[in-house]
């Protein structure tokens, strides 16, 4: 009997070793994603979530994976076999990394990157994953950041991704830092923006599943806040008519009267000592 559990065990894990591993949130980036590995490349996928406890939306995030989950089972019911359960790690738990932390606190000298960068390479260096699927793409922040460095990579089978090029990494000290940071990491969305994935949803029917996915950090009774980072990228993105009317005009008039002081307070902060560089 024991071995008869050690043997089914060991087969669970060679399966999940074969499978992509895809950070997923249930937002939509990465849930475009997860459709494509296992619709169209019909990959098997196991999907890791890291959780933040105090993150205001991080039980909803679960939720909504739970719910795309049970719909994507029930109309593909292919990939019942191909979508493995999800991992889930506690952000508060990972061991700090010196090298990772020093390598992103120079990159903040020169640019923003959000802190997020920083603990996932803590995650990856932890857990002793060479490669997880991120889902980078053209609109995001971090583009800019990572788009001199990156070249795309052909996997065989029409699967194409990006990495970062470690070859710059004894030319530029940024590049260098970068690479600790980001090394871990496969960008298969890189060249993609949020408008190119919403007209390929749509031209293989996949918007329904699309609408379930969430993105805001801060929710107002269950409803995207409008202000915080998340909506305010959605409605920049050209996404904006996923918020709710009252989320539109809350964010409106935050642009509006509020945002435009946001930098000089922020800056203020900082020089005094009163909020860190990449909050």
């Amino acid at each position: 009997m024991q071995q008869s559990h050690r043997q089914h065990a060991n087969a669970a894990d060679i399966r999940q070793e074969r499978s992509v591993r895809l950070l997923w949130t249930g937002g939509w980036d990465s849930t475009f994603q997860l459709l494509r590995l296992l619709l169209v490349h019909r990959k098997p996928v196991t999907p890791y979530y890291l959780k933040r406890e105090r993150r205001p939306s991080t039980t909803i995030e679960i939720a909504t994976m739970a719910r795309i989950r049970g719909a994507l089972l029930e109309r593909f019911p292919e990939t019942h076999e191909l979508l493995h359960p999800t991992r889930f790690f506690d952000v508060a738990r990972l061991a700090p990394d010196a090298a990772i932390h020093d390598a992103y606190e120079h990159t903040l000298q020169r640019t923003h990157l959000g802190r997020q960068y920083e603990w996932l390479a803590w995650f990856c260096t932890e857990q002793r994953i060479d490669e997880i699927e991120l889902c980078i793409h053209r609109d995001d922040k971090a583009h800019g950041v990572l788009e001199p460095f990156v070249i795309e990579e052909e996997e065989g089978d029409g699967y194409r991704t990006h990495r970062f090029d470690a070859r710059h990494r004894g030319r530029r000290a940024d590049a260098a830092e970068l690479h600790r940071l980001f090394r871990h990491f496969s960008l298969p969305l890189f060249e993609v923006s949020k408008l190119d994935m919403a007209r390929e949803a749509d031209e293989r029917g996949w918007r329904p599943i699309m609408d379930m996915t969430w993105f805001c950090h801060d929710p107002i009774r269950g409803k995207p806040c409008g202000i915080c980072n998340p909506c305010l990228y959605t409605i920049e993105e050209g996404l904006g008519h996923r918020l709710p009317r009252l989320s539109r005009f809350r964010s409106a008039l935050y642009r509006t009267c509020l945002l435009p002081f946001k930098a000089p307070l922020v800056a203020t902060l900082r020089m005094l000592g009163l909020r860190r560089a990449d909050d």
